[in-house]
Protein backbone atom coordinates (compact mmCIF):
# COMPACT_ATOMS: atom_id res chain seq x y z
CA UNK A 1 0.00 0.00 0.00
CA UNK A 2 1.48 3.35 -0.97
CA UNK A 3 1.61 6.23 1.46
CA UNK A 4 0.07 9.61 0.54
CA UNK A 5 2.42 12.51 -0.01
CA UNK A 6 2.55 14.52 3.26
CA UNK A 7 2.68 17.86 1.44
CA UNK A 8 -0.11 17.37 -1.13
CA UNK A 9 -2.15 14.54 0.40
CA UNK A 10 -2.11 12.63 -2.91
CA UNK A 11 -0.88 9.12 -3.46
CA UNK A 12 2.36 8.58 -5.40
CA UNK A 13 1.73 8.50 -9.13
CA UNK A 14 -1.41 10.62 -8.84
CA UNK A 15 -1.30 14.32 -9.49
CA UNK A 16 -3.63 16.81 -7.97
CA UNK A 17 -5.19 19.24 -10.45
CA UNK A 18 -5.42 22.81 -9.22
CA UNK A 19 -8.28 25.01 -10.36
CA UNK A 20 -6.97 27.67 -12.75
CA UNK A 21 -7.90 31.24 -11.90
CA UNK A 22 -7.02 33.46 -14.87
CA UNK A 23 -7.28 36.65 -12.83
CA UNK A 24 -5.09 35.62 -9.90
CA UNK A 25 -1.81 36.34 -11.70
CA UNK A 26 -3.09 39.70 -12.95
CA UNK A 27 -4.27 40.61 -9.45
CA UNK A 28 -0.92 39.61 -7.95
CA UNK A 29 1.05 41.66 -10.50
CA UNK A 30 -1.10 44.78 -10.09
CA UNK A 31 -0.88 44.60 -6.29
CA UNK A 32 2.90 44.22 -6.48
CA UNK A 33 3.18 47.17 -8.88
CA UNK A 34 1.09 49.31 -6.53
CA UNK A 35 3.36 48.32 -3.62
CA UNK A 36 6.46 49.23 -5.63
CA UNK A 37 5.03 52.64 -6.57
CA UNK A 38 4.05 53.29 -2.95
CA UNK A 39 7.55 52.37 -1.74
CA UNK A 40 9.37 54.48 -4.33
CA UNK A 41 6.99 57.45 -4.41
CA UNK A 42 4.92 57.62 -1.20
CA UNK A 43 2.99 60.61 -2.54
CA UNK A 44 1.90 58.71 -5.69
CA UNK A 45 -1.37 57.23 -4.30
CA UNK A 46 -2.48 60.68 -3.14
CA UNK A 47 -1.85 62.06 -6.64
CA UNK A 48 -4.20 59.41 -8.03
CA UNK A 49 -6.82 60.20 -5.41
CA UNK A 50 -6.11 56.95 -3.56
CA UNK A 51 -5.15 57.15 0.07
CA UNK A 52 -3.82 54.36 2.23
CA UNK A 53 -2.13 51.04 1.67
CA UNK A 54 -2.93 47.43 0.85
CA UNK A 55 -1.95 44.92 3.56
CA UNK A 56 -0.20 41.69 2.62
CA UNK A 57 -2.54 38.70 2.50
CA UNK A 58 -2.86 34.99 1.74
CA UNK A 59 -6.03 33.49 0.25
CA UNK A 60 -6.47 29.75 0.69
CA UNK A 61 -9.29 27.55 -0.60
CA UNK A 62 -10.50 24.39 1.08
CA UNK A 63 -13.42 22.15 0.13
CA UNK A 64 -15.93 24.16 2.14
CA UNK A 65 -14.47 27.67 2.58
CA UNK A 66 -12.00 30.37 1.64
CA UNK A 67 -9.55 31.49 4.31
CA UNK A 68 -7.98 34.94 4.08
CA UNK A 69 -5.10 35.91 6.38
CA UNK A 70 -4.13 39.61 6.37
CA UNK A 71 -1.07 41.08 8.08
CA UNK A 72 -2.39 43.91 10.25
CA UNK A 73 0.10 44.44 13.09
CA UNK A 74 -0.72 47.41 15.28
CA UNK A 75 -4.35 47.59 14.13
CA UNK A 76 -7.08 47.50 16.77
CA UNK A 77 -10.02 45.19 16.04
CA UNK A 78 -12.41 48.14 16.43
CA UNK A 79 -10.64 49.85 13.50
CA UNK A 80 -11.39 47.04 11.03
CA UNK A 81 -14.45 46.78 8.77
CA UNK A 82 -15.34 43.70 6.74
CA UNK A 83 -17.96 43.70 3.99
CA UNK A 84 -19.05 41.08 1.50
CA UNK A 85 -21.15 41.69 -1.59
CA UNK A 86 -21.83 38.63 -3.74
CA UNK A 87 -18.34 37.15 -4.20
CA UNK A 88 -16.34 40.29 -3.34
CA UNK A 89 -14.79 40.57 0.13
CA UNK A 90 -13.54 43.99 1.25
CA UNK A 91 -11.49 44.53 4.40
CA UNK A 92 -10.75 48.14 5.27
CA UNK A 93 -9.75 50.18 8.26
CA UNK A 94 -7.00 52.26 9.74
CA UNK A 95 -3.64 51.74 11.40
CA UNK A 96 -3.34 54.76 13.68
CA UNK A 97 -0.13 56.65 14.34
CA UNK A 98 0.90 56.16 17.93
CA UNK A 99 1.92 59.06 20.15
CA UNK A 100 5.65 59.55 20.39
CA UNK A 101 7.62 61.20 23.14
CA UNK A 102 10.96 61.31 21.35
CA UNK A 103 12.15 62.67 18.03
CA UNK A 104 11.22 60.37 15.14
CA UNK A 105 14.40 59.86 13.09
CA UNK A 106 13.09 57.32 10.62
CA UNK A 107 9.70 55.83 9.79
CA UNK A 108 9.25 52.85 7.47
CA UNK A 109 6.10 51.35 9.00
CA UNK A 110 2.93 52.20 7.10
CA UNK A 111 0.16 54.03 8.94
CA UNK A 112 -3.19 55.38 7.80
CA UNK A 113 -6.14 53.91 5.94
CA UNK A 114 -5.91 50.47 4.36
CA UNK A 115 -8.09 48.48 2.01
CA UNK A 116 -7.90 44.90 0.74
CA UNK A 117 -10.31 43.48 -1.84
CA UNK A 118 -10.63 40.03 -3.31
CA UNK A 119 -13.20 38.47 -5.63
CA UNK A 120 -13.68 34.83 -4.71
CA UNK A 121 -14.27 32.25 -7.48
CA UNK A 122 -17.53 30.80 -6.07
CA UNK A 123 -20.62 32.12 -4.32
CA UNK A 124 -20.17 32.44 -0.56
CA UNK A 125 -22.35 32.18 2.54
CA UNK A 126 -22.22 35.75 3.88
CA UNK A 127 -24.06 34.77 7.07
CA UNK A 128 -21.40 32.25 8.06
CA UNK A 129 -18.33 34.50 7.78
CA UNK A 130 -16.09 34.41 10.84
CA UNK A 131 -13.19 36.79 11.57
CA UNK A 132 -10.70 37.08 14.40
CA UNK A 133 -7.54 39.09 15.01
CA UNK A 134 -4.67 37.28 16.72
CA UNK A 135 -1.04 38.42 16.98
CA UNK A 136 -1.48 41.03 14.26
CA UNK A 137 -3.02 38.63 11.72
CA UNK A 138 -6.66 38.98 10.70
CA UNK A 139 -8.04 35.50 9.95
CA UNK A 140 -11.27 35.56 7.90
CA UNK A 141 -13.09 32.33 7.07
CA UNK A 142 -15.67 32.64 4.30
CA UNK A 143 -17.78 29.48 3.85
CA UNK A 144 -18.85 28.46 0.36
CA UNK A 145 -22.53 28.09 -0.44
CA UNK A 146 -23.89 24.61 -0.77
CA UNK A 147 -24.10 24.49 -4.55
CA UNK A 148 -25.40 21.67 -6.66
CA UNK A 149 -24.00 18.32 -5.61
CA UNK A 150 -22.61 15.97 -8.21
CA UNK A 151 -24.29 12.61 -8.26
CA UNK A 152 -23.53 9.60 -10.41
CA UNK A 153 -26.59 7.96 -11.91
CA UNK A 154 -26.46 4.27 -12.67
CA UNK A 155 -27.90 3.26 -15.99
CA UNK A 156 -30.38 0.40 -15.63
Amino acid sequence: MSQPNQRTGTEPGRQEVARYDPFSEFSRVTQRMAQLFEQQWPEFPALLGRQGFTPLADVEESDDAYVIDLDLPGVDRDDIEIEVVDRRLVVSGERKERERTGLLRRQTRTVGRFRYEVTLPDQVNAEGIDANLTDGVLHVRVPKTQGPHRRRIQVK
